[in-house]
């Protein structure tokens, strides 16, 4: 049965967040074949009208979001969060409500999570979202645990950061829901070594929002030092502001203090480099920062929740499974279908 996916456009969203996500669809329904394709797309927005991309660009879509539309799942794409009190945040958050109720699978992407929130759809779950809107959200929906990594996926709720984090979370959805002989071929098809892991932090722009120039300039000097980390009170030396400023920008910001961002940092490139090279665990904690092998390995477990020497072994096997398994199974291409055709019973 085909899986109807409705992405519901929002004024000034990420263009490249809609094809990231549009791309991945469109290469599972390559790789799983079939009469039919396993997921269709269809573009919405509120009244049916084109809607103004964040580039500026006007886009079409198929229909306007009405209360008969029938989807399996709904995706909100939006850069600048839905105002609680605009004209079409009622409608939308009520409709938002009753297909919770009935099982739909919802996603935010950009700052769509917080239309989510703002309908009462997240409470329970864990979601993310631009890390510049985070406090603030944490703030009005507490009841909502928010962070500042690249995507989330809790159960039937899915959400990610802009940009190409759409690409990473619908990647990794695909994985779990097709499991990891699926996942391979997608990171083959896209010219991917890896798939970056869901608690892999957002990176902060050239820029920092707000004009936070220090907050950037703190955030690239710990990039350029991950072998040799710096002392805190370095790094706030350096940008120009105290101790006490440079934490209180990281967690109004970032949600955390600079040693743990710092340490995340680290990680990450150790995960990175477990992944993509054949350097020993050694040299990559060494080259990471990390005094020994045993501090690596304790920290790193602390993190992810499983050793170094333990990243390395199953996704060894998985790429070891996939090249056998491609070597036998022919290309499949599937008839395209039209967004329209094919309904879902799944929940």
């Amino acid at each position: 049965m085909t899986q109807r996916h409705g992405f519901l456009l929002l004024p000034r969203f990420s263009l490249l967040g809609l094809a990231g996500a549009l791309d991945a669809l469109d290469a599972a329904n390559q790789h799983l074949g079939g009469s039919a394709p396993t997921h269709a797309s269809v573009l919405l927005s509120l009244d049916g009208r084109p809607v103004v991309a964040g580039n500026g660009l006007l886009i079409p879509v198929h229909q306007a979001l009405t209360p008969a539309l029938l989807l399996d799942a709904l995706h909100v794409l939006s850069d600048t969060p839905l105002p609680e009190a605009s004209a079409h945040a009622a409608p939308l958050h009520a409709w938002l409500r009753e297909q919770a109720a009935a099982g739909l699978l919802l996603g935010g992407m950009g700052t769509g999570a917080a239309v989510l929130a703002h309908a009462g759809v997240l409470a329970g779950y864990r979601a993310t979202l631009q890390h510049e809107h985070v406090p603030q959200l944490s703030e009005a929906h507490a009841d909502v645990v928010f962070s500042t990594n690249l995507y989330e996926i809790d159960r039937g709720r899915l959400s990610c950061a802009a940009g190409t984090a759409s690409l990473d979370l619908m990647l990794a959805w695909l994985t779990q829901r097709h499991g990891d002989k699926l996942g391979a071929a997608l990171l083959a098809h896209f010219g991917l070594e890896r798939l970056r892991a869901r608690d892999e932090r957002q990176r902060m722009p050239a820029r920092a929002p707000g004009g936070n120039a220090k907050l950037a300039e703190a955030v690239a000097l710990m990039e350029a030092n991950l072998g040799e980390p710096l002392p805190t009170d370095d790094i706030a030396r350096l940008v120009g502001v105290s101790r006490r400023q440079l934490e209180r920008l990281f967690k109004q910001h970032m949600d955390a203090l600079p040693s743990r961002w710092y340490a995340e940092l680290r990680l990450a490139r150790a995960r990175r480099l477990l992944q993509q090279t054949s350097q020993s665990i050694l040299q990559v904690g060494l080259a990471c920062g990390f005094s020994s092998g045993s501090h690596f390995s304790n920290a790193y477990r602390a993190h992810y929740g499983h050793t170094p020497r333990d990243e390395r072994r199953p996704r060894a096997a998985a790429w070891r499974s996939h090249s056998d398994a491609s070597a036998d199974a022919p290309p499949v291409t599937p008839p395209v279908a039209a967004p329209g055709e094919g309904r879902s019973h799944e929940p």
